[in-house]
């Protein structure tokens, strides 16, 4: 039997493909990249913007128009309950089997969210908050780096609310860092984690990346907006100024981090100050990786009825401007690491390249190391965003 996947949106979606995949190989099924040989068809779902809904339910309505006869299952943050596909439960004791076609490891450890936010539709598909077990995900991480993994990106729906027994997000991570320390040599491995709220919680999050240098030098955050009018409507639990001090703390508490965030423009009643405000954030603390999204209305949420509704083109030029302002800030970043030692997970053979713990695309053309491998690279220039170097 052979089986097809199409997966949408984030890390998380991404994590929980790579297990149903290897699910799936575990019981013999062989995994297909076309929909024409495929026996079923899997689509992992994203809803966090109307274009990515409508990316899905595109490809979803080909699929079916298509290939009407065959199996379809769609599932994650735009599950279809009319068509459930279960397969057959692992035997009492089992370990769920390991992915091994990525570069990096996914490790879900969180589900569900107990936010408020007026924009977001998430928590309809995710539910309430829900947490691995401590235990099993130090045991999963540990059969990770068995199988041959040098980095684990940790991924949830929202990581800040990750409770087991009393350990919280700090602990898990400290944990992690253990689980294949520096001093171990080849057995290495970084751990990199998702997108965390800005929240207390994260503060303790960077002690324990100050102490533990397998830590990835990374932290990208959902601030959404740099005016505390538009923070307070969408129902976000921090100010601008909480933003922009966590900044200077985590700049100061752990020198060399790189920082990224989510920004979104055109949410109701957005006035040029309140655009301004977010532009001038951005500017402000220097976020290096930003992912920038028009506002976008989600049925069955507050804002979706909220008035001073912004015309769409605006919310669309808007978006262009900041992505603009973060492609000259990430432009700049790059260049400071020219001449500097960096380490990456290579992911691309050819090229030697991969991503540095800072989250910046590394390649050495003349250079050769095994996929999966950790290797430092001393970088010799920076093309744009793209860093430039050779192996150390």
């Amino acid at each position: 039997m052979k089986v097809c996947f199409e997966t949408f949106g984030c890390r998380l979606n991404r994590a929980e493909a790579l297990d149903q995949e290897a699910e799936f190989a575990a019981r013999g099924w062989t995994r297909t990249e076309g929909h024409a040989d495929a026996d079923l068809i899997v689509v992992r779902g994203c809803s966090v913007t109307q274009r990515a809904q409508r990316d899905c339910e595109r490809l979803i309505e080909h699929i079916k128009r298509k290939y009407p006869l065959k199996r379809l299952v769609v599932t994650g943050c735009l599950s279809d309950k009319s068509r459930p596909f279960t397969l057959k439960p692992r035997a009492e004791g089992t370990p769920a089997p390991i992915p091994t076609r990525t570069a990096r490891a996914y490790l879900k450890v969180q589900d569900g969210c107990s936010g408020k936010c007026t924009f977001c539709i998430v928590p309809k598909f995710r539910g309430s908050p829900v947490s691995v077990d401590f235990g099993e995900a130090i045991e999963r991480a540990r059969r990770f780096v068995d199988a041959g993994y040098r980095e684990i990106v940790v991924t949830g729906c929202n990581l800040s609310l990750y409770d087991s027994g009393g350990k919280r997000l700090p602990d898990l991570v400290a944990a992690l860092a253990e689980v294949a320390p520096p001093s171990e040599g080849a057995r290495t491995c970084r751990v990199r984690l998702g997108s965390v709220e800005p929240s207390p919680i994260l503060r303790e999050v960077l002690d324990v990346m100050a102490e533990r240098e397998n830590v990835c030098r990374f932290l990208h955050m959902p601030v959404q907006s740099g005016s505390n009018r538009m923070l307070s409507s969408m129902g976000r639990p921090y100010s601008a100024k909480d933003v922009a001090t966590f900044v200077h703390d985590a700049r100061q508490r752990v020198p060399g981090i790189a920082l990224g965030c989510d920004l979104m423009t055109g949410f109701p009643n957005e006035s040029d100050l309140d655009f301004l405000a977010t532009k001038g954030l951005l500017t402000r603390v220097r976020f290096g990786r930003v992912h920038v999204f028009p506002f976008s209305e989600r049925p069955g949420t507050p804002a979706e009825k909220l008035p001073g509704a912004i015309p769409g083109e605006l919310r669309r030029a808007r978006a262009r401007e900041l992505a603009t302002e973060a492609d000259r800030l990430r432009t700049a970043a790059a260049k400071e690491f020219v001449g500097k030692t960096v380490e990456i997970i290579v992911e691309d053979e050819k090229s030697c390249a991969g991503w540095t713990s800072e989250y910046f695309w590394c390649s050495c053309p003349h250079s050769h190391a095994a996929r999966k491998s950790l290797a430092r690279v001393k970088v010799r220039s920076a093309d744009g965003h793209m860093l430039v170097g050779e192996l150390a």
